[in-house]
Order: C-alpha cells, then sequence, then structure tokens
C-alpha cells in the first residue's frame, strides 16, 4: 500500500487470509504489526513528558529493578542504546519455547532479579524489546494505558480501528492467522510471551496507513510528533546512532527515509516514510517467510525514482570469524552477514566497505588481509578466521542458572529441555573458550554461543541476550 498527505493512493494483495476459510488477503486483513507499534508507544511517551522524562532512571519508575538496569534512562531504553537484554531471547536460553506462557509481572520480577546488561548502557546498541516492558508498566502504573491511548487519540478521532492486545490468544475481531512453512505444509502459529507495547498492534493495512498519513501531516495533537520520534540519538560519545524512538532512519540515494519492521511468528511487516516528499508505504504478511523490508524498500525507490543500493557481494570473505576473547563471532556468506545469530545483508559502501545500512544492526566492515575490521554495534572490532578446535573433557558435566535451568555437557555434545523437548546439539569449538550449537524452536532456529568465563562459569550468547549464566552443578 503506497499513500501520500491526501491519503492512500493504491494498494495490491494476494493470496489468502485464512487457509482454513479460504479467504482472500485484502488491504482490510487484521494482522499483527509486530514492533511497528513502537513508535506510536514513544508517542505515548513524549505526550505524557510530565509523568515520565526521557532522562529518567528506570528505577525512579520502577524501584524494584536493580542497577545497572535501574540507571538506564528511559530514552535509553525506548533508543536501543539501554543493553537490556531482550526478553523473548533470554527465555530461549533457559531452554523456554517460543510457545512457553509468561505474563506480565512475572517477567517484570524476572527483570527484577537481573544484575547485568548487555553492554554498558549509552555506549553500543543492540535491538531490544524488554525497554518497551518496562517503560510500558511504569506509565500503566500512572494510570496511562497504550490501549486508551489507542481508542481515544487515535481511533475516535481517525476514524481507525487500531488494537493492542497482551497476550496472542486474547480474542482480536476478525483477526486472520500467521502461518509458517515447515518444508511439508504451512502451519499456523502461536506466541506464548506476553505481547507489550513493544510489538502488540493488530490492524489493517488501510488502518495503519490512516494513522501514518496523520503523523505525516502533523495536525493538531499530532504537530511535531514525527520530527520528534525521528530525531537523532546519541551515545555517551556524541554519535548518533540512527535509530529515534521507535523510528529507524533508512538512507536510500539522497532521502532519508524512517520506518520500522515488525515481526511475529506468521506476521512480517514494514512501513517507510519520506518526510520530505510526504509519502510512504505500508507491507503486511501473514507468512513468516516475506522480506517486507525490500518490498517497501522497492516500493520507496520506485516512487522516488532511485536506485536500490549494491550488494556488497564480494567484499569480505566467506567463513566463521571470532574477536580474539570474548563471545563475540560472526559469519559471512556472500552479502550476508550473522552477527551472534542476528543475520543482515550487507551493501557496498565503497572502498572496500560494506554495510548493513541498518540503524538497528548498525555494521561496517572491511577485509584486512585474513581479518575482518570495522564497527559492530557502533563498537569498533577486529575478527579473525576462526580456527578448528576440540571441546575438552573439562566442560562435560551437569550445568544450573540462577533461574533453575539446566543444561548438560557430554563430550562435543550440549543436552537442553526434559522429556519430549530435551534436545541433544552438537557443539563446535572456535578456541579461547567459546562454543556454538544451534537449537530448534518450531519455526526459529537460533544459533547459540556458549563462552566459557571460569573452570565453573559458563555464559550463553545471542545477540539480543548476553548475560544468562550458568555454573557448574
Amino acid at each position: 500500500m503506497a499513500f501520500d498527505r491526501n491519503g492512500v493512493r493504491f494498494s495490491e494483495s494476494g493470496g489468502l487470509a485464512d487457509l482454513q476459510q479460504q479467504t482472500p488477503f485484502t488491504d482490510k486483513s487484521v494482522g499483527r504489526f509486530a514492533s511497528i507499534t513502537k513508535h506510536i508507544f514513544c508517542a505515548l511517551v513524549l505526550m505524557h513528558s510530565d509523568k515520565i522524562g526521557l532522562d529518567d532512571p528506570l528505577g525512579r519508575h520502577l524501584p524494584e529493578l536493580k542497577p545497572p538496569l535501574a540507571n538506564v534512562t528511559v530514552g535509553q531504553a525506548l533508543d536501543m542504546t539501554g543493553g537490556l537484554s531482550d526478553m523473548r531471547e533470554c527465555l530461549t536460553l533457559l531452554g523456554l519455547s517460543v510457545h512457553s506462557e509468561t505474563d506480565k509481572n512475572q517477567n517484570l520480577d524476572f527483570m527484577a532479579r537481573q544484575c547485568r546488561l548487555n553492554f554498558d548502557a549509552g555506549t553500543e546498541i543492540s535491538y531490544s524489546n524488554t525497554g518497551y516492558r518496562l517503560v510500558e508498566i511504569a506509565l500503566e502504573r500512572k494510570g496511562i494505558t497504550l490501549r486508551d491511548f489507542l481508542t481515544n487519540q487515535i481511533n475516535k478521532p481517525l476514524g481507525l480501528g487500531l488494537g493492542a492486545p497482551e497476550l496472542w490468544s486474547e480474542p482480536v475481531q476478525a483477526l486472520i492467522p500467521g502461518y509458517w512453512h515447515n518444508g511439508t505444509e504451512w502451519l499456523s502459529t502461536h506466541a506464548g510471551l506476553q505481547i507489550s507495547a513493544s510489538g502488540s498492534l493488530t490492524a489493517s493495512a488501510i488502518d495503519l496507513a490512516g494513522w501514518l498519513v496523520a503523523l505525516l501531516k502533523g495536525e493538531g495533537q499530532w504537530e511535531g510528533i514525527l520530527e520528534q520520534l525521528a530525531a537523532p540519538r546519541t551515545l555517551k560519545d556524541g554519535r548518533t546512532t540512527g535509530y529515534g524512538l521507535g523510528l529507524r532512519h533508512v538512507a536510500l540515494g539522497d532521502f532519508d527515509l524512517v520506518g520500522h519492521g515488525g515481526s511475529h511468528p506468521g506476521y512480517m511487516s514494514h512501513f517507510l516514510l519520506d518526510r520530505q516528499e510526504g509519502c510512504g508505504t505500508v507491507i503486511l504478511s501473514n507468512r513468516d517467510d516475506m522480506d517486507c523490508y525490500g518490498a517497501a524498500l522497492q516500493t520507496m525507490a520506485s516512487l522516488l525514482s532511485v536506485p536500490l543500493p549494491a550488494l556488497a557481494t564480494n567484499a569480505l570473505t566467506d567463513g566463521l570469524y571470532v574477536t580474539e576473547t570474548g563471545p563475540y563471532w560472526l559469519c559471512i556468506n556472500g552479502a550476508e552477514v550473522s552477527w551472534l545469530d542476528d543475520c543482515v545483508a550487507l551493501y557496498d559502501d565503497g572502498e572496500g566497505w560494506a554495510s548493513s545500512r541498518s540503524a538497528t544492526t548498525p555494521i561496517r566492515l572491511r577485509q584486512d588481509g585474513e581479518n575482518i575490521i570495522g564497527d559492530v554495534g557502533h563498537k569498533q572490532r577486529m575478527f579473525r578466521p576462526a580456527e578448528a578446535a576440540t571441546v575438552p573433557n573439562g566442560l562435560a558435566g551437569l550445568w544450573q542458572s540462577d533461574e533453575g535451568a539446566f543444561l548438560e555437557i557430554d563430550g562435543s555434545q550440549i543436552m537442553m529441555g526434559t522429556g519430549p523437548l530435551r534436545q541433544t546439539m552438537p557443539l563446535t569449538a572456535l578456541g579461547n573458550g567459546r562454543y556454538l550449537f544451534t537449537l530448534q524452536d518450531s519455526l526459529w532456529t537460533r544459533r547459540i554461543c556458549l563462552h566459557q568465563l571460569s573452570e565453573d562459569h559458563i555464559e550463553l550468547v545471542l545477540s539480543r541476550a548476553r548475560m544468562i549464566e550458568y555454573r557448574r552443578r
């Protein structure tokens, strides 16, 4: 769907909204827009600056949090520089499936027990939903909810139907199912984690476009809101990050677009806006393998008559690379890079540099002999080719986290889970106490780094959660 300040100009749709009912997918089909919710929630925060400020430490509003989490500011929690570990990936590292159900209070209790960040707040950027979860709870304690905001400030004045269910199982009028393909057949999806303002939005493409048109117009209560959401945010050293408040900047030729993507099991979405020309596009899909960002970027490139950026197909040598120490690894495969299991495309940045052109996974690398150097997450790093190594006998044993999760290592294999959900996975040694293994969680595949901190102390690491520890039982 494409629109400008005067409204929707055209839309194209295809496929089925519901495989059981065989109903067609249209621009009025209600789906889950996931993390696109973030910029709407940030608009709510901005409009209640008298209740909660961007410079306030989270601990001022959530006194149960411990340092260093309590010292993260509201702004850092929302602009991805807070170092807060992502709740969903924490659960994965504790052996809990995407289908495992948790509620808001349980999630807050879990975060209140934590005393580690992924990195020092304000020094890097890494995508996380947890900041939005925490700020939402802080606002709710002041009587301010996202649902009321959608109903009274957006839906009624604009005649729209945006929703924000907290649970996957909560009934939503006319919601279409989401699907994934297991290699044999299409299956409907489900998720257990309480959704929160980090990604609870349900709407049709035409409803979301109606909201974005109002945001582009910037009239009445929305005057200046889009510019505040898109305003540059900075690290402690003053560098800008490209991620604002629920919006990320995307460079397309000479145009500075803003937008966001969304991903839930079975649903993919994206929107992009050009504030100068006053136009944009919305993409929504109810299948898990859709490249909605690519579709949105192609649409905007066509509308603005600019070429798409060229992929950096041969800039870097394929292979697995690691830093000298620590749990940090990346894998190069043509024009794709996986950083701690976060996979993004690489684009030609000139003079041998390859860039992700992503504000949420900022990566800029070049080949330096057999090594790769550059910035990842706005932090300078050097990677060397991983060398073949063996898993030492001393790693074997039973390991337990403070949260009560167990894992077992036997030879070069690691076991997680219980009963029929127990998985046995081979460990690949990377040297210096780093090991990779692949966990299958329904429709998701997770490549996890096991990092040995001492003889009886290990941590499990994914890109969004780098602080789950286990100790030898």
